[in-house]
């Protein structure tokens, strides 16, 4: 069959809005397109939010959003590319967990939106208006779905919690030197 059905359609659809929004907030962090900061200033803020070091985030967070939003869009490298954006936002969700779900709020929904689109996209596939299918699926075999999600999540796993024990360090310093404050004042 070479017509192309709604699903094809529709899939092309999803891979342009949800990898081109992916693409610009790459190019946000990559090259300070689209009123973005670039490297500098956004390894600054990585580093303010726990993500260390900066700079070095910034770049990963950019080329998963760029790269991965860019492939997506042109639907090539699927599973890989629908990973690599969903680990990104996975980073960002994280970083806007604490203000609980709504985007109004500071909250987690937009990015959580964006790595769900991205995931499905990578279990999905890409449908038939496609690189992929034009390529005869060479980067899109089935046994890459899994490796690619499960890849990205143990990565994306040790990245948020290296980040969460970089949080909770001062925390647990100030609650220790508050102790042994207290200790000295009780004369122990």
């Amino acid at each position: 069959m070479t017509a192309f059905d709604r699903r094809d359609v529709g899939l092309l659809l999803l891979r342009l809005g949800a990898g081109g929004v992916l693409a610009a907030h790459g190019a946000q962090k990559l090259l300070g397109w689209f009123g973005g900061h670039g490297i500098e200033g956004t390894g600054k803020f990585m580093e303010s939010v726990g993500y260390a070091p900066g700079r070095a985030s910034a770049t990963a967070a950019g080329l998963a959003e760029a790269g991965g939003g860019t492939l997506l869009a042109l639907g090539l490298a699927t599973p890989a590319a629908g990973a690599a954006a969903a680990g990104a936002m996975a980073g960002a969700a994280a970083v806007h967990a604490p203000n609980g779900f709504f985007n109004q709020e500071g909250g987690y929904e937009y990015a959580a939106t964006l790595g769900l689109a991205a995931t499905g996209l990578a279990v999905t596939g890409p449908g038939r208006l496609s690189l992929d299918h034009a390529l005869g699926h060479a980067l899109d075999r089935g046994w890459m779905v899994p490796a690619a999600l499960g890849a990205t999540a143990a990565v994306t796993a040790m990245v948020v919690g290296a980040r969460n024990r970089r949080l909770r360090k001062p925390e647990q310093e100030d609650a220790a030197g508050r102790f042994d404050a207290q200790e000295s004042l009780s004369g122990e």
